[in-house]
Protein backbone atom coordinates (compact mmCIF):
# COMPACT_ATOMS: atom_id res chain seq x y z
CA UNK A 1 0.00 0.00 0.00
CA UNK A 2 1.34 3.44 -0.92
CA UNK A 3 0.10 6.27 1.27
CA UNK A 4 -0.77 9.86 0.41
CA UNK A 5 -3.07 10.48 3.38
CA UNK A 6 -1.27 13.39 5.04
CA UNK A 7 2.06 15.11 5.53
CA UNK A 8 2.58 13.99 9.13
CA UNK A 9 2.54 10.22 8.81
CA UNK A 10 6.28 9.78 9.28
CA UNK A 11 8.21 10.74 12.40
CA UNK A 12 10.85 13.35 11.62
CA UNK A 13 13.55 14.12 9.11
CA UNK A 14 16.65 11.95 9.78
CA UNK A 15 18.79 15.01 10.54
CA UNK A 16 16.28 16.13 13.17
CA UNK A 17 16.35 12.66 14.71
CA UNK A 18 20.15 12.63 14.64
CA UNK A 19 20.34 15.92 16.53
CA UNK A 20 17.73 14.80 19.06
CA UNK A 21 19.67 11.59 19.70
CA UNK A 22 22.96 13.48 19.88
CA UNK A 23 21.63 15.82 22.57
CA UNK A 24 19.41 13.29 24.31
CA UNK A 25 21.33 12.89 27.56
CA UNK A 26 22.28 16.52 28.01
CA UNK A 27 20.82 18.33 31.00
CA UNK A 28 19.34 21.74 30.21
CA UNK A 29 16.80 24.07 31.85
CA UNK A 30 13.16 23.52 30.93
CA UNK A 31 10.42 25.53 29.24
CA UNK A 32 12.70 26.85 26.49
CA UNK A 33 15.34 28.42 28.73
CA UNK A 34 18.08 26.38 27.05
CA UNK A 35 20.81 27.20 24.51
CA UNK A 36 19.21 25.16 21.72
CA UNK A 37 15.99 27.13 21.92
CA UNK A 38 17.98 30.37 21.95
CA UNK A 39 19.81 29.20 18.81
CA UNK A 40 16.52 28.29 17.09
CA UNK A 41 15.05 31.70 17.94
CA UNK A 42 18.02 33.48 16.39
CA UNK A 43 17.95 31.33 13.26
CA UNK A 44 14.24 32.02 12.75
CA UNK A 45 14.66 35.75 13.36
CA UNK A 46 17.42 35.79 10.75
CA UNK A 47 15.35 33.81 8.24
CA UNK A 48 12.43 36.22 8.75
CA UNK A 49 14.60 39.32 8.54
CA UNK A 50 13.05 40.37 11.83
CA UNK A 51 15.68 40.67 14.58
CA UNK A 52 13.25 42.06 17.16
CA UNK A 53 10.55 39.39 16.76
CA UNK A 54 9.43 37.24 19.64
CA UNK A 55 9.57 33.53 18.79
CA UNK A 56 7.66 31.10 20.97
CA UNK A 57 7.59 27.34 20.45
CA UNK A 58 4.32 25.49 21.05
CA UNK A 59 3.49 21.82 20.82
CA UNK A 60 0.88 21.79 18.03
CA UNK A 61 -1.18 23.76 15.55
CA UNK A 62 -4.56 23.70 17.29
CA UNK A 63 -2.97 24.78 20.55
CA UNK A 64 -1.16 27.60 18.74
CA UNK A 65 -4.33 28.85 17.06
CA UNK A 66 -6.33 28.66 20.29
CA UNK A 67 -3.60 30.43 22.30
CA UNK A 68 -3.11 33.28 19.84
CA UNK A 69 -6.79 33.91 19.14
CA UNK A 70 -7.79 33.77 22.80
CA UNK A 71 -4.93 36.08 23.71
CA UNK A 72 -5.65 38.69 21.07
CA UNK A 73 -9.42 38.99 21.36
CA UNK A 74 -11.46 40.86 23.93
CA UNK A 75 -14.36 38.93 25.46
CA UNK A 76 -16.90 40.43 23.06
CA UNK A 77 -14.84 39.83 19.91
CA UNK A 78 -14.66 37.03 17.35
CA UNK A 79 -12.20 36.03 14.65
CA UNK A 80 -12.87 36.49 10.94
CA UNK A 81 -12.00 33.44 8.81
CA UNK A 82 -12.93 31.76 5.56
CA UNK A 83 -15.86 29.34 5.74
CA UNK A 84 -13.36 26.62 4.81
CA UNK A 85 -10.77 27.84 7.34
CA UNK A 86 -9.14 25.25 9.56
CA UNK A 87 -10.33 26.90 12.77
CA UNK A 88 -13.92 26.82 11.47
CA UNK A 89 -14.01 23.28 10.08
CA UNK A 90 -11.36 21.01 11.55
CA UNK A 91 -10.51 22.15 15.07
CA UNK A 92 -13.55 20.72 16.86
CA UNK A 93 -14.69 24.07 18.22
CA UNK A 94 -11.38 24.83 19.93
CA UNK A 95 -11.85 28.55 19.32
CA UNK A 96 -15.46 28.56 20.52
CA UNK A 97 -14.40 26.57 23.59
CA UNK A 98 -12.33 29.57 24.70
CA UNK A 99 -15.37 31.84 24.42
CA UNK A 100 -14.81 33.34 20.98
CA UNK A 101 -16.90 32.96 17.85
CA UNK A 102 -15.51 32.23 14.39
CA UNK A 103 -17.07 34.81 12.05
CA UNK A 104 -17.13 33.27 8.59
CA UNK A 105 -16.44 34.90 5.24
CA UNK A 106 -16.95 33.54 1.71
CA UNK A 107 -14.02 31.47 0.50
CA UNK A 108 -12.45 31.53 -2.94
CA UNK A 109 -10.46 28.31 -3.31
CA UNK A 110 -9.74 28.66 0.40
CA UNK A 111 -8.80 32.35 0.33
CA UNK A 112 -10.59 35.45 1.57
CA UNK A 113 -10.74 38.70 -0.38
CA UNK A 114 -9.84 42.04 1.18
CA UNK A 115 -12.95 43.74 -0.21
CA UNK A 116 -15.20 41.17 1.45
CA UNK A 117 -13.38 41.52 4.77
CA UNK A 118 -13.84 45.28 4.53
CA UNK A 119 -17.53 44.91 3.64
CA UNK A 120 -18.10 42.66 6.64
CA UNK A 121 -16.53 45.20 9.00
CA UNK A 122 -18.37 48.15 7.44
CA UNK A 123 -21.73 46.35 7.58
CA UNK A 124 -21.12 45.36 11.19
CA UNK A 125 -20.59 48.92 12.40
CA UNK A 126 -23.35 50.26 10.14
CA UNK A 127 -25.85 48.18 12.11
CA UNK A 128 -27.16 50.24 15.01
CA UNK A 129 -27.54 47.07 17.08
CA UNK A 130 -23.86 46.12 16.81
CA UNK A 131 -23.25 46.44 20.59
CA UNK A 132 -25.39 43.30 20.90
CA UNK A 133 -23.28 41.40 18.37
CA UNK A 134 -19.87 39.69 18.25
CA UNK A 135 -17.37 42.23 16.94
CA UNK A 136 -14.73 41.33 14.32
CA UNK A 137 -11.52 41.56 16.35
CA UNK A 138 -8.92 39.93 14.09
CA UNK A 139 -8.46 38.12 10.76
CA UNK A 140 -7.25 34.53 10.49
CA UNK A 141 -5.94 33.09 7.23
CA UNK A 142 -3.74 30.11 6.41
CA UNK A 143 -0.94 29.97 3.87
CA UNK A 144 -1.22 27.58 2.13
CA UNK A 145 -4.99 27.37 2.53
CA UNK A 146 -6.98 24.24 3.32
CA UNK A 147 -7.04 23.63 -0.45
CA UNK A 148 -3.30 24.06 -0.91
CA UNK A 149 -3.74 27.40 -2.65
CA UNK A 150 -1.52 30.42 -2.04
CA UNK A 151 -2.01 34.11 -1.42
CA UNK A 152 -0.06 36.33 -3.78
CA UNK A 153 2.04 39.17 -2.43
CA UNK A 154 -0.53 41.61 -3.79
CA UNK A 155 -3.41 39.81 -2.05
CA UNK A 156 -1.56 39.62 1.25
CA UNK A 157 -0.53 43.27 1.03
CA UNK A 158 -4.20 44.22 0.53
CA UNK A 159 -5.28 42.19 3.58
CA UNK A 160 -2.42 43.57 5.68
CA UNK A 161 -3.19 47.16 4.70
CA UNK A 162 -6.89 46.71 5.47
CA UNK A 163 -6.26 45.10 8.86
CA UNK A 164 -3.90 47.89 9.89
CA UNK A 165 -6.35 50.56 8.76
CA UNK A 166 -9.08 48.84 10.78
CA UNK A 167 -6.79 48.14 13.76
CA UNK A 168 -7.36 44.40 13.80
CA UNK A 169 -4.44 41.92 13.82
CA UNK A 170 -3.74 39.70 10.81
CA UNK A 171 -2.75 36.20 11.90
CA UNK A 172 -1.42 33.56 9.51
CA UNK A 173 -1.65 29.83 10.24
CA UNK A 174 1.51 28.40 8.69
CA UNK A 175 1.02 24.71 9.42
CA UNK A 176 2.21 23.96 5.87
CA UNK A 177 4.20 27.15 5.38
CA UNK A 178 7.29 25.27 4.20
CA UNK A 179 5.36 23.83 1.27
CA UNK A 180 3.91 27.22 0.38
CA UNK A 181 7.29 28.97 0.39
CA UNK A 182 8.75 26.20 -1.78
CA UNK A 183 6.09 26.40 -4.50
CA UNK A 184 7.37 27.77 -7.80
CA UNK A 185 4.23 29.92 -8.15
CA UNK A 186 4.79 31.66 -4.81
CA UNK A 187 5.96 35.27 -4.88
CA UNK A 188 6.05 35.51 -1.08
CA UNK A 189 9.14 34.99 1.06
CA UNK A 190 9.42 34.48 4.79
CA UNK A 191 10.52 38.13 5.27
CA UNK A 192 7.44 39.22 3.26
CA UNK A 193 5.19 37.29 5.62
CA UNK A 194 6.96 38.71 8.68
CA UNK A 195 6.49 42.21 7.26
CA UNK A 196 2.81 41.84 6.34
CA UNK A 197 1.41 39.65 9.14
CA UNK A 198 1.04 40.79 12.74
CA UNK A 199 1.58 37.22 13.92
CA UNK A 200 2.18 33.91 12.13
CA UNK A 201 3.49 30.49 12.87
CA UNK A 202 5.99 28.29 11.09
CA UNK A 203 4.70 24.74 11.04
CA UNK A 204 7.00 21.93 12.10
CA UNK A 205 4.58 19.06 12.70
CA UNK A 206 3.75 18.77 8.99
CA UNK A 207 7.17 19.83 7.73
CA UNK A 208 9.80 17.50 9.11
CA UNK A 209 9.57 17.82 12.90
CA UNK A 210 8.30 15.20 15.31
CA UNK A 211 5.96 17.88 16.66
CA UNK A 212 5.86 21.58 17.31
CA UNK A 213 5.24 24.99 15.78
CA UNK A 214 7.17 28.26 15.96
CA UNK A 215 4.98 31.29 16.65
CA UNK A 216 6.58 34.49 15.35
CA UNK A 217 5.39 37.87 16.65
CA UNK A 218 7.13 40.73 14.81
CA UNK A 219 5.47 43.13 17.30
CA UNK A 220 5.89 41.43 20.69
CA UNK A 221 3.65 44.03 22.38
CA UNK A 222 0.62 42.34 20.78
CA UNK A 223 0.82 39.48 23.30
CA UNK A 224 2.72 40.84 26.32
CA UNK A 225 1.65 37.97 28.61
CA UNK A 226 2.24 35.11 26.19
CA UNK A 227 3.79 32.51 28.48
CA UNK A 228 0.83 32.08 30.86
CA UNK A 229 -1.49 31.96 27.84
CA UNK A 230 0.57 29.17 26.31
CA UNK A 231 0.43 27.25 29.56
CA UNK A 232 -3.31 27.78 30.01
CA UNK A 233 -3.86 26.24 26.57
CA UNK A 234 -1.74 23.16 27.26
CA UNK A 235 0.81 24.19 24.64
CA UNK A 236 3.92 24.63 26.78
CA UNK A 237 6.46 21.79 26.71
CA UNK A 238 8.43 21.29 29.91
CA UNK A 239 11.26 19.70 27.92
CA UNK A 240 11.39 22.76 25.69
CA UNK A 241 14.84 21.81 24.41
CA UNK A 242 13.18 19.19 22.19
CA UNK A 243 11.49 21.98 20.24
CA UNK A 244 14.61 24.12 20.17
CA UNK A 245 16.78 21.31 18.81
CA UNK A 246 14.25 20.51 16.09
CA UNK A 247 13.75 24.06 14.84
CA UNK A 248 17.45 24.91 15.03
CA UNK A 249 18.00 21.90 12.76
CA UNK A 250 15.16 22.77 10.38
CA UNK A 251 16.64 26.24 9.92
CA UNK A 252 20.19 25.03 9.28
CA UNK A 253 21.52 24.64 5.71
CA UNK A 254 18.15 25.56 4.18
CA UNK A 255 16.66 22.22 5.32
CA UNK A 256 13.15 23.61 5.83
CA UNK A 257 12.85 24.87 2.25
CA UNK A 258 14.64 21.86 0.77
CA UNK A 259 12.06 19.57 2.36
CA UNK A 260 9.28 21.76 1.06
CA UNK A 261 10.63 21.68 -2.48
CA UNK A 262 10.84 17.89 -2.45
CA UNK A 263 7.20 17.54 -1.40
CA UNK A 264 5.99 20.03 -4.01
CA UNK A 265 7.98 18.35 -6.78
CA UNK A 266 6.35 15.00 -6.00
CA UNK A 267 2.88 16.57 -5.77
CA UNK A 268 3.28 18.18 -9.19
CA UNK A 269 4.33 14.83 -10.64
CA UNK A 270 1.03 13.45 -9.38
CA UNK A 271 -0.90 16.38 -10.86
CA UNK A 272 0.81 15.88 -14.22
CA UNK A 273 0.02 12.15 -14.19
CA UNK A 274 -3.68 12.90 -13.74
CA UNK A 275 -3.48 15.50 -16.51
CA UNK A 276 -1.96 12.95 -18.84
CA UNK A 277 -5.03 10.73 -18.45
CA UNK A 278 -7.40 13.66 -18.97
CA UNK A 279 -8.25 14.51 -15.35
CA UNK A 280 -7.90 18.14 -14.27
CA UNK A 281 -7.38 18.99 -10.60
CA UNK A 282 -10.48 20.05 -8.67
CA UNK A 283 -8.47 22.95 -7.21
CA UNK A 284 -5.51 24.75 -8.75
CA UNK A 285 -3.12 23.91 -5.91
CA UNK A 286 0.59 24.50 -6.55
CA UNK A 287 1.60 22.89 -3.24
CA UNK A 288 1.74 19.45 -1.67
CA UNK A 289 -2.04 18.92 -1.47
CA UNK A 290 -3.74 17.83 -4.69
CA UNK A 291 -7.49 17.38 -5.12
CA UNK A 292 -9.30 15.46 -7.84
CA UNK A 293 -12.95 14.71 -8.55
CA UNK A 294 -13.08 11.16 -9.86
CA UNK A 295 -15.64 8.52 -10.78
CA UNK A 296 -16.19 6.24 -7.81
CA UNK A 297 -15.26 3.23 -9.93
CA UNK A 298 -11.76 4.70 -10.45
CA UNK A 299 -11.49 5.66 -6.79
CA UNK A 300 -12.29 2.09 -5.76
CA UNK A 301 -9.75 0.72 -8.21
CA UNK A 302 -7.01 3.00 -6.85
CA UNK A 303 -7.97 2.32 -3.24
CA UNK A 304 -6.82 -1.29 -3.53
CA UNK A 305 -3.22 -0.02 -3.54
CA UNK A 306 -3.33 3.68 -2.64
CA UNK A 307 -4.35 5.29 0.66
CA UNK A 308 -5.89 8.79 0.40
CA UNK A 309 -8.61 10.90 1.98
CA UNK A 310 -12.06 11.73 0.69
CA UNK A 311 -12.58 15.50 0.74
CA UNK A 312 -16.16 15.65 1.88
CA UNK A 313 -18.75 12.87 1.69
CA UNK A 314 -18.64 10.20 -1.00
CA UNK A 315 -20.95 11.06 -3.86
CA UNK A 316 -23.37 8.77 -5.62
CA UNK A 317 -21.26 8.52 -8.78
CA UNK A 318 -18.25 10.83 -8.27
CA UNK A 319 -16.27 11.98 -5.25
CA UNK A 320 -13.41 14.34 -4.45
CA UNK A 321 -10.22 12.87 -3.05
CA UNK A 322 -7.10 14.48 -1.63
CA UNK A 323 -3.57 13.20 -2.23
CA UNK A 324 -0.87 14.70 0.01
CA UNK A 325 2.89 14.47 -0.36
CA UNK A 326 5.47 15.32 2.28
CA UNK A 327 9.16 15.86 2.89
CA UNK A 328 9.41 12.05 3.13
CA UNK A 329 7.43 11.02 0.04
CA UNK A 330 9.39 8.44 -1.93
CA UNK A 331 9.65 9.06 -5.69
CA UNK A 332 9.12 5.35 -6.29
CA UNK A 333 5.71 5.58 -4.58
CA UNK A 334 4.76 8.36 -6.98
CA UNK A 335 6.05 6.18 -9.82
CA UNK A 336 3.70 3.41 -8.71
CA UNK A 337 0.73 5.79 -8.52
CA UNK A 338 1.50 7.01 -12.05
CA UNK A 339 1.65 3.43 -13.25
CA UNK A 340 -1.70 2.63 -11.64
CA UNK A 341 -3.30 5.67 -13.27
CA UNK A 342 -2.04 4.88 -16.73
CA UNK A 343 -3.24 1.28 -16.53
CA UNK A 344 -6.59 1.95 -14.79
Amino acid sequence: MIRFLSDYMEGAHPEVMRRLQQTNLEQTPGYGADPYTAEAVERIREACGCPGARVQFLVGGTQTNATVIDGLLARHEGVLAAESGHINVHEAGAIEASGHKVLTLPEHEGKVWAEEVERYIENFYADATYPHMVAPGMLYISHPTEYGTLYTRRELEALSRLCRERHIPLYIDGARLGYGLAAAESDLSLPDIARLADLFYIGGTKVGALFGEALVIPRPDLLPHLMPLVKQHGALLAKGRLLGVQFATLFTDDLYLRMGRHAVEQALRIREAFRQVGIAPAVASPTNQQFFRLPNVLIDRLASEVAFDYWGPRGEHESTIRLVTSWATRPEDVDRLVELLTTA
